[in-house]
């Protein structure tokens, strides 16, 4: 589903919900990176980058969670970045919209807290992933440098796979060394 299209996501969780009637846990892993001062962004840049990393999500989790509260055990994952835990240099936007996600979990752990509905935040560190693709950095090469997809895949499994009478609210992963290597 293109999550720019806001008003086509109500209709798409619906019929996501109707398909898989047994869904009890949903992984919020869209979205994407776009960095440069604020005045390099244009305003349409700008919102393309809220909409897809934050608007979206909370537009998909308002239309999923009168469902996922009737379960007696569900699972909202959300996957943020390490963007959301300091704001950086050439990071104006993306850092907002990490830190939009984060405060957003926040909350709504807070609101499902009477129900059944367990909500957790993971925030990886540079992940060697096609996320770089069209930026002018990336993770270093060596192994100790960079995140793979497997180990945010492994925090996802930790939480879906802990007590279900505890919620893992956050975790924050990062590579042993931090080195970001420029493209030329």
């Amino acid at each position: 589903m293109d999550l720019r299209q806001l008003n086509t996501l109500p209709e798409k969780a619906k019929q996501i919900l109707k398909k898989y009637p047994a869904l009890d846990s949903v992984v919020f892993a869209a979205g994407y990176g776009q960095f440069g001062s604020l005045e390099e962004f244009s305003y349409p840049q700008i919102d393309s980058l809220m909409t897809v990393n934050f608007t979206s999500v909370a537009f998909l989790t308002r239309a999923l969670l009168p469902g996922l509260k009737q379960k007696s055990h569900a699972d909202l994952i959300f996957i943020g970045s390490e963007a959301a835990l300091k704001g950086s240099r050439k990071g104006s936007i993306y850092c907002a919209s990490k830190f939009a996600l984060r405060g957003f979990t926040q909350a709504l752990r807070e609101e499902c807290a009477s129900s059944g509905v367990r909500v957790g935040l993971i925030n990886p560190g540079m992940v060697k992933s096609q996320f770089f693709q069209e930026l002018n950095f990336a993770p270093g090469e060596q192994r100790c440098q960079h995140l793979l997809p497997e180990d945010v895949a492994q925090a996802v499994s930790y939480i879906l796979n802990a007590n279900p009478q505890i919620v893992i609210d956050e975790i924050n992963l990062n590579p042993l060394h931090k080195v970001v290597s420029f493209k030329k």
